[in-house]
């Protein structure tokens, strides 16, 4: 088996380019009070922690990540994509470091062994936004209104975070069943 990232993005609306404060935009967009968020980072630092995660839980920024997206379908086929995804990530959520821009992007595919320039490159070309929205309107098809979202074998679909339980019953149905007919219509496949 083999694990994939696809792009999804929760705010595609958002400008590119442009960032805000996380926390203001919790605030604005969903109605939450300060307080209501200052609970909702201690909750998740509480669970990174207990998983050995650390958790900024200071106001990082949020923004449009296609161009994120685009660097790592680049990263893909230099064979680094999970890597860089992990990378991002840990930026993103332990270090409140944007994803959100060129020079961030470029600074952290470097971190992962990918030259920055040829980022920054990949990025000027667009040559992968065609990669990008294959994987959204995929999303949209399948109906995927947010993340995490796990498809195993094409078949069976796990929304939102679950325990390692709920995964690993996924999985294991999907191996049993790989044989069969998927669920869940392969975009990329050719029909005859």
């Amino acid at each position: 088996m083999r694990v994939v990232h696809r792009a999804f993005q929760l705010d595609p609306s958002a400008a590119h380019g442009v960032t805000t404060s996380r926390r203001r935009m919790l605030q604005t967009r969903y109605g939450v009070p300060p307080e209501r968020v200052a609970a909702l980072d201690a909750q998740m630092e509480a669970l990174f922690r207990s998983e050995g995660l650390s958790f900024a839980a200071g106001d990082g920024v949020v923004g449009n990540t296609f161009d994120a997206h685009q660097v790592l379908a680049w990263a893909d086929t230099q064979g680094l994509a999970l890597p860089l995804l992990d990378r991002l990530m840990t930026a993103y959520f332990s270090e409140s470091r944007s994803v959100f821009d060129v020079a961030s992007l470029a600074a952290l595919a470097s971190d992962v062994g990918l030259a920055p320039e040829a980022a920054r490159e990949a990025l000027a070309s667009g040559r992968h936004a065609d990669a990008v929205d294959h994987d959204l309107a995929e999303a949209r098809a399948i109906g995927i209104t947010g993340v995490p979202f796990f498809l195993f074998g094409r078949r069976f679909a796990v929304s939102g975070a679950q325990s390692e339980e709920v995964l690993l019953d996924a999985l294991t149905e999907a191996w049993a069943h790989r044989a069969s007919a998927p669920a869940v219509p392969d975009p990329d496949a050719t029909s005859a």
